[in-house]
């Protein structure tokens, strides 16, 4: 089978500090729902950012469907299917809902480089955003401020941002952060029944959240892999059961 992303031997060093050390992985193009988990600073978001190319690798190399991107630049990785969110969302607050999206839309489209004609004459792009907002549950509320909106439309906004550059790998970054438990289920079952063909790879807090999405889960701990299984493997497993419980002083 074919792979969607392998990291060989990954590290990451800032000073002295080892964040991610000697870490190796492979996800099939065929898995769709990777879950990683692992305390605070266990180096999940530091792996997103080498993943992504937002900081460059100390050591190892990282592969996007077969090819080396190890230091490629962001802009060239996500034009070979890389999309990614982010903890703290990153959006225009005065812009309305359906002004985020179009700029996310032609950042992806050959009209982004022009510059001659005004963006409403492209309406190929507004029939593109119509669809994801429709699908989104989002379209009655396409003309008003992303500011307005609540915490859990704008994580909503953040996934729909990355879907808009249609990605084969998406990188989602922790999106129930700051949602309440029943906000969390639903952009879940968002999550679960909007992006069937996209290889979802997702840090996620919430462990009610992680086992309810994950086919396989990574558990990271001091920058290493110390489980690598289905929920049902990681939820048995007495290493992550002392990572997140503490160790048993019986």
């Amino acid at each position: 089978m074919a792979e969607a992303l392998r990291v060989e031997n990954l590290s990451k060093f800032f000073g002295a500090l080892g964040v991610v050390r000697d870490l190796s992985f492979s996800v099939p193009a065929d898995q769709r729902r990777v879950v990683i988990i692992g305390p605070n600073g266990a180096g999940k978001t530091t792996l997103f950012n080498l993943i992504s190319g937002e900081f460059p690798p100390s050591g190892g190399a990282i592969y996007l469907f077969g090819t080396d991107v190890t230091r490629m630049p962001c802009y060239r990785r996500t034009r070979l299917g890389l999309a990614r969110t982010f903890q703290i969302t990153d959006l225009f607050p005065y812009f309305t809902l359906m002004e985020n999206l179009l700029l996310a839309l032609q950042a992806h489209d050959p009209c982004a480089y022009g510059i001659l004609k005004p963006l409403k004459s492209y309406s190929h792009l507004y029939e593109k955003a119509a669809v994801l907002l429709k699908e989104m549950n989002l379209w009655e509320k396409r003309d008003l401020p992303i500011g307005s909106l609540s915490h859990g439309e704008t994580r909503l906004v953040e996934i729909l941002l990355g879907i808009a550059a249609s990605p084969k790998i998406l990188l989602l970054d922790e999106p129930t952060a700051g949602l309440t438990h029943s906000e969390s289920l639903w952009l879940a079952n968002i999550i679960q029944n909007l992006l069937r063909d996209v290889t979802v790879i997702m840090i996620e807090h919430d462990m009610s959240v992680a086992f309810e999405l994950a086919e396989r889960m990574i558990v990271l701990h001091q920058g290493g892999i110390v489980a690598d299984g289905s929920p049902e493997e990681i939820r048995e497993n007495q290493k992550c059961r002392e990572i997140y419980l503490g160790k048993s002083h019986e």
